[in-house]
């Protein structure tokens, strides 16, 4: 199989983030390698398939776990995908580089700057969820620089309209981050109790990355199955993501015996799973 290179020079962190904001930083060359496939997807994406998460395939033989009606895991499971085309766009505008990794594209905004990266596209689908629910007071996250919640309901003050939430959300992306995030998420003991709405998280150095469990299905002996969506850097729409190991099970993965998740643009480790 031909590879072809391409050159990105990319902004990372001295912070434990992929988020941007509050930290120094620093030039870094990254040599990335894609199939000759890719390449051609980057010139003409096809147009998106399906219109709804809950509407992209399960393999034969795996059927979707039962969801709650008004559950995390339900409202993630209906979230729209994109359907005009199926190319995942920067804040600004851009095509993002790699257009390889994507199975569908969720129909949610990115905003107009660069803040909503991968953590933070974590914790807008977990607001969106309780603002759709009218849970306001659930709507908290931790920011970095203390470790202390900033909570919906102080900062909008009565104000549950959508731009005074948007404010709310660039507000926590602002200081907020992967490393924040983690420390106020809870561990999940095993991989065989994941959940829809789960995290897989790392805050690394020079950054780390985190992406939500979107579904789970389950055959006959147990066997589990799961979907990732994720965003990155710069800030991008959030995609589900394409199993870059196996094409007849992608967009799902399989838990394996080896303990780690190889996701198209990151690695997690199976102990990496955290819940809200």
């Amino acid at each position: 199989m031909k590879y072809f290179i391409y050159i990105t020079f990319s902004l990372f962190l001295s912070f434990s983030s992929c988020n941007s904001q509050n930290s120094e930083k620093e030039k870094d060359i990254k040599v990335t390698f894609i199939k000759k496939k890719s390449v051609e997807e980057i010139v003409g994406q096809k147009t998106a398939k399906y219109t709804k998460v809950k509407f992209i395939p399960v393999p034969k033989g795996y059927k979707r776990i039962k969801t709650a009606p008004n559950s995390f895991g339900m409202f993630l499971r209906n979230m729209d995908l994109k359907t005009k085309n199926n190319k995942v766009f920067l804040y600004n505008g851009e095509l993002k580089a790699n257009q390889s990794a994507q199975f569908a594209v969720i129909k949610i905004d990115v905003g107009k700057t660069d803040l909503q990266q991968c953590a933070d596209a974590v914790m807008r689908l977990r607001a969106e969820y309780l603002f759709k629910q009218k849970k306001y007071g659930d709507i908290h996250f931790n920011f970095l620089s203390d470790g202390k919640p900033r909570y919906y309901n102080e900062y909008s003050k009565g104000d549950n309209s959508r731009k005074k939430f948007k404010k709310y959300m660039n507000y926590i992306f602002s200081y907020a981050n992967t490393a924040s995030l983690k420390n106020e998420l809870k561990k999940v003991n095993s991989i065989s109790e994941i959940q829809i709405g789960d995290v897989f998280i790392q805050k690394g150095r020079p950054y780390g990355h985190a992406t939500t469990v979107m579904d789970i299905a389950i055959n006959e002996k147990g066997e589990k199955i799961f979907m990732l969506s994720q965003s990155y850097m710069p800030a991008q729409d959030i995609h589900i993501l394409k199993n870059p190991n196996d094409d007849d099970l992608s967009p799902w993965y399989k838990i394996n015996n080896s303990g780690e998740l190889i996701t198209p643009e990151w690695s997690f480790r199976y102990k990496d799973l955290m819940r809200f």
